[in-house]
């Protein structure tokens, strides 16, 4: 099988065995130790011990839930943090604001931590605003209608698959202000969460449905998007102006900018060495 497939696809599969093999590993040195503290793959660990689960958990179960969630939350979560330097070198007003809360927040030290970043309140606006412009999948997961409805005059079959269009949600003027532009401060003032209980933004969907990694995903892009403006300002190149930065997106399940956002770091606070 191995000699029919492509130069691409065996980079592929090795790449797959490479990753099962490591989150095996994971798995097993979990097994092993001893500790108070209950993380994502010790829980599921305790729960297959437990048994009484509709489903056997085995290990090999437990290695496919944790594909998915390093999978899944690895390519939004670049996404989105590409989106939030894009929107923030459009409007230096923001990128400034931004900036000056985390370089205050953080003065005097080497590097940002994931406890540093929670008392960051502007940083999370500005996610929240990005993830209203951009949200990473626009038309979320795909829903099948369990029954025969009615939605606003439009007779819904049952075994109807159905997109919620959240991206136009998020940019409709009935629910924003200047729905087209980048203002992390119209959350300053309303109590909107992505949580899935407002219905005018959900880019994480809502319901039972909803995407189980909201948490891991803010963690990782909050500390990184932190890092990045504390430890760095950033240029355009030269000759460009912040207007001229496209916002483009590539068509796909995943919303990524078209074109490759290039900035010139310049060095601000070194980051710890390695």
């Amino acid at each position: 099988m191995m000699q029919m497939l492509g130069t691409a696809p065996r980079k592929a599969l090795a790449c797959r065995r490479r990753i099962d093999r490591i989150l095996k590993q994971i798995i097993q040195e979990n097994k092993e130790a001893i500790t108070d503290h209950e993380s994502f793959v010790s829980v599921l660990l305790r729960l297959q011990n437990e048994g009484g689960m509709p489903i056997e958990l085995t290990d090999e179960t437990i290695t496919a839930l944790m594909f998915d969630m390093l999978g899944a939350g690895s390519d939004t979560s670049s996404t989105t943090l590409n989106w939030a330097m894009t929107e923030l070198i459009r409007s230096p007003a923001a990128m400034a604001k931004a900036q000056a809360e985390v370089r205050e927040a953080f003065k005097g030290k080497s590097n940002v931590t994931e406890d540093d970043v929670a008392g960051l309140s502007y940083l999370k606006l500005v996610f929240k605003e990005t993830l209203r412009l951009h949200p990473t999948s626009p038309l979320l997961i795909p829903r099948k209608c369990r029954e025969t409805t009615q939605v606003m005059g439009y007779d819904i079959p049952k075994g109807t698959t159905v997109f919620v269009n959240v991206w136009a949600i998020g940019r409709d003027p009935m629910y924003w202000d200047d729905a087209e532009e980048f203002k992390p401060e119209r959350f300053e003032t309303n109590n909107l969460d992505f949580r899935g209980t407002n219905y005018e933004f959900l880019p994480f969907g809502a319901g039972r449905r909803m995407c189980p990694g909201i948490n891991l995903g803010l963690a990782n892009i909050e500390l990184a998007l932190a890092s990045l403006l504390y430890h760095f300002d950033w240029k355009l190149p030269q000759g460009m102006e912040p207007k001229d930065v496209d916002v483009w997106e590539t068509v796909g399940v995943v919303a990524s900018k078209k074109t490759s956002l290039m900035l010139h770091p310049v060095t601000f606070i070194p980051p710890p060495v390695a």
